[in-house]
Parts: structure tokens; C-alpha cells; sequence
């Protein structure tokens, strides 16, 4: 059995019990990483109205995040999510055990921060320092992934 996030009123990542599938385990990753991700997108944004200009609009702030520099680290997690909502949505062939077992190992070497690293490695760990949301995110993706190792 594996957790897997559901949202409930006033609690953010809530772990409860799925089944040991590879479609469901690849649903519970799939959920973490985006509780993250927008965990990510948030802090991003709140950084980009405080240095650079407020932010008007859903339209200017989808632009923002699918074209403007200051966003460009996050693509790689969410090309991430796409391919393992990809995957786990597969149906010729289904997915198996071996494609969510290597999925799950790119996630944990994808969200490795690195104080030393480049890319999104770095931005991740500046995330990290900056932002306890993000840190609380991590927190739950990284309880996840150790479940999937149990």
C-alpha cells in the first residue's frame, strides 16, 4: 500500500492508502509533485510581484510561467509531471511496475537540491532556504518517495 494526497478543507496533503499498482503508485507521485509544484509556482510568484512588478492577471501570469526567464527552472518539474501523468495514463501499453519503479527513482534525483548545483538543482535549494511552504511540500514529497521504498 502506498499513500497518496488528497486535499481536504483546511488540510493541505493528507496521506491515505492505495493500492501497490503502478497506475496508483504513479497517481500518488503524480499528486505530491504537483502539491509541490504549485507550492513552487507560489513562492515564485510572490518573488517575481516583490522584485520585479504585480502580477494583474491569470492570463499575465500564465504567460509569465510558460515564457518568461524568471519561471524557466519550474518547466523542468512540471515536463516531469507531464510525463509521469503520460505514463500513468497509458493504456497500450499499461504501465508497469518497471516504468513507475524508474519514474519514482527520476523524481528523487530530479528533487535533489544542491547548493552547489546548476539549474534547477539550485533554484530548488534557493526555494528551500527562502520559502517554508516549499519546505513542507518537500517535506511530504520525500515521505512519499520513502514510502514507495518500503
Amino acid at each position: 500500500m502506498y499513500p497518496i494526497l488528497r486535499d481536504a478543507p483546511g488540510i493541505r496533503g493528507t496521506i491515505i492508502e492505495v493500492s501497490d499498482s503502478p497506475h496508483d503508485r504513479l497517481a500518488t507521485l503524480s499528486a505530491a509533485l504537483l502539491h509541490l509544484h504549485k507550492s513552487l509556482l507560489d513562492a515564485e510568484r510572490a518573488a517575481y510581484e516583490r522584485d520585479v512588478a504585480r502580477i494583474t492577471s491569470t492570463g499575465q501570469y500564465l504567460q509569465l510561467v510558460l515564457g518568461d526567464p524568471w519561471f524557466a527552472w519550474l518547466r523542468e518539474i512540471s515536463q516531469f509531471i507531464v510525463l509521469v501523468d503520460e505514463a500513468r495514463d497509458s493504456g497500450d501499453p499499461p504501465v508497469t511496475t518497471a516504468d513507475a519503479d524508474r519514474l519514482i527513482e527520476q523524481a528523487r534525483a530530479l528533487l535533489s537540491p544542491s547548493e552547489d548545483g546548476g539549474g534547477f538543482h539550485r533554484r530548488y535549494y534557493e526555494a528551500l532556504q527562502h520559502d517554508p511552504a516549499a519546505v513542507l511540500a518537500h517535506g511530504t514529497m520525500m515521505q512519499v518517495l520513502d514510502h514507495f521504498e518500503a
